[in-house]
């Protein structure tokens, strides 16, 4: 079952997420948030902005299918964030559910893995220099 397939442009909630995987059969849920780090590769970061193109949804939803279609996983539930995002905010947030937690730790990492290498969504990163540059993109 895929719970929450989801681009936003506000806050992602952990907790929604690893409620919205919740099943009486689970004996595991693993979930996982990427936040905005202050550094990269040795550089300082002020803050990043993601765009996303308008598949970018579709294309999260097809990722979370897949790992929903695996016989071990109950249920999924992925968002990631879009727009201006400084340190410490959540950029992606997932939740798994299965019965044994090896199931639930590689679902999960799937999950985050194939939405990261597919999602139509781009990073600008500026960093504390003034300077900016492009990444991540698919």
């Amino acid at each position: 079952m895929i719970a929450i397939a989801e681009v936003l442009d506000s806050p992602l909630d952990l907790a929604a997420h690893e409620k919205a995987v919740a099943d009486a059969r689970a004996g595991a849920v693993v979930s996982f948030q990427g936040v905005v780090r202050d550094h990269d590769d040795g550089r300082g970061v002020t803050l990043l902005e993601y765009e996303g193109h308008p598949s970018a949804a579709a294309v999260l939803r097809e990722v979370a299918a897949e790992i929903a279609a695996d016989p071990d996983v109950y249920a999924v539930a992925v968002s990631h964030r879009v727009g201006t995002l400084a340190i410490g905010d959540v950029a992606l947030v997932a939740a798994v559910s299965t019965a044994h937690r090896a199931a639930a730790f590689a679902a999960c990492a799937r999950l985050v893995d194939e939405a990261k290498a597919r999602l139509p969504i781009w990073k600008r990163q500026v960093f504390t220099d003034g300077s900016d540059e492009w990444v991540n993109c698919p």
